[in-house]
């Protein structure tokens, strides 16, 4: 069993033990007050982890554990799957910084990997065990190799599920400048037949988990979000990566779009601000899901000089508000994903305590943030539960975040494929 700790004296971490090539496996015994499972909440249960994975879970007396298991009480604690975020950029950081344009333009490669490489930690520090990272924005596919540094443990971070450049129809994404110049592109444009079938496979040979598509974007007269990519487009697209395994997320906020994307096989939706009740109910008969980003509306209204519960609600929050009320009315699944980048990595949790504010219950929040969102990617047989089998990726909270969703901001512990990054 290898242990990670953060130490009060360094900004850093150390790993504390480390196995013996060859020898056997050790055990730990998690014994919070209850264990949320990744469904419902069990008072008295206790956890055992060999190795990356969880051998046995249920009541306390009922687990036989050896000798020589490594006991970590946690008390007054929630142990809960570790969070899943379903839309993030680990290679941006907060507008208010550094407004996206300029980080696509002139920050330099290095000094963006730089960044995402603290991002990534805090990120994991958070509670967050796993990403859905949407586009590098600019930055080719650094997300690639932030993905595999992690996993050689060069670097401290979630699992991550990659799409590296995403793809956009032509005329339609940022930045943008005098016509007469080709400025560098936020993604990778490609149009009709050939050039979708291209760039798809490209950016699958080059490491892409999921491939993301801009089914509409702000390039309608003054601006509006309008459809860019035809349904028929967009299908060619599903269907190629569908062939290879791998399904596609669209980046959809007008009706239209969303509806296209639906019909043509994409698996979740991203923002979905102007869906309307005919859109949303083909989402929900399809069972496609919907990632409201939340957080980076209320964000970005912030930067812009909004007084959260001082000045009445900008446009764009009221609309957010209504349009994520009506998806859950409309019974659309929904899945955790901030468009965390906006805001800082690490406040993951921002868009889970607004969820709430705007209507879901603290338990189909955290149902969305761990097995949900593990179903939701196909990956709900390897993690998103507590379960005999899965890998061992938990954390505890003081408190209970299925009555207060506020208590996933109080981790006191935090393990990845059986490794403690975060000890009480």
């Amino acid at each position: 069993m290898r242990w990670h700790k953060t130490l009060s004296t360094l900004p850093m971490l150390i790993a504390l033990s480390l196995p013996v090539p060859g020898s056997a496996q050790r055990e730990i015994l998690l014994v919070p007050e209850r264990v949320f499972d990744g469904s419902e909440t069990h008072d008295g249960w206790a956890v055992l982890v060999r190795g990356a994975r969880i051998v046995a879970v249920g009541r306390v007396t009922s687990i036989t554990a050896p000798v020589t298991v490594d006991t970590v009480a946690l008390p007054g604690t929630t142990l809960l799957p570790g969070l899943i975020e379903g839309h993030s950029h680990l290679l941006l950081h907060p507008y208010n910084e550094t407004p996206w344009t300029d980080q696509v333009l002139i920050e330099s490669l290095a000094e963006r990997i730089a960044r995402a490489t603290v991002h990534a930690r805090n990120t994991l520090l958070a509670g967050i065990t796993t990403v859905r990272d949407l586009g590098t924005e600019g930055a080719g596919y650094a997300d690639v190799g932030l993905k595999r540094s992690i996993e050689l443990d060069i670097i401290l971070g979630p699992r991550m599920i990659v799409t590296t450049r995403a793809i956009v129809a032509t005329g339609s994404y940022s930045p943008k400048g005098a016509p007469e110049h080709h400025l560098p592109k936020g993604a990778e444009v490609a149009d009709g037949y050939d050039e979708l079938i291209r760039v798809t496979r490209d950016q699958i040979g080059r490491g892409a988990d999921w491939v993301k598509v801009y089914a509409d974007y702000r390039w309608g007269p003054g601006g509006t979000a309008q459809p860019t990519f035809t349904r028929a487009e967009l299908e060619l697209v599903v269907e190629v990566a569908a062939s290879s395994g791998r399904s596609v997320v669209a980046h959809a906020a007008t009706a239209e779009g969303i509806e296209r994307s639906v019909l043509a096989g994409v698996r979740t939706i991203e923002h979905g601000d102007g869906a309307d009740e005919e859109a949303l109910a083909l989402m929900a008969s399809h069972g496609v899901a919907l990632c409201p980003t939340l957080a980076a509306v209320e964000a970005v209204s912030e930067y812009s000089g909004w007084r959260k519960g001082v000045d009445p609600d900008p446009q764009r929050v009221a609309q957010k508000k209504a349009s994520f009320r009506a998806a859950l009315a409309a019974g659309v699944p929904i899945c955790f994903g901030g468009d965390v980048g906006v805001y800082s990595h690490g406040e993951n949790v921002r868009e889970l305590e607004l969820m709430v504010e705007y209507g879901m219950s603290p338990l189909s929040a955290v149902r969305a943030a761990t097995s949900g969102n593990a179903a939701l990617f196909d990956l709900d047989h390897q993690f998103g539960s507590v379960a005999e089998g899965l890998l061992a990726d938990m954390i505890a909270v003081q408190g209970n975040p299925t009555q207060d969703i506020t208590a996933l901001r109080n981790v006191v512990f935090v393990m990845k494929g059986g490794v403690v990054y975060v000890e009480p």
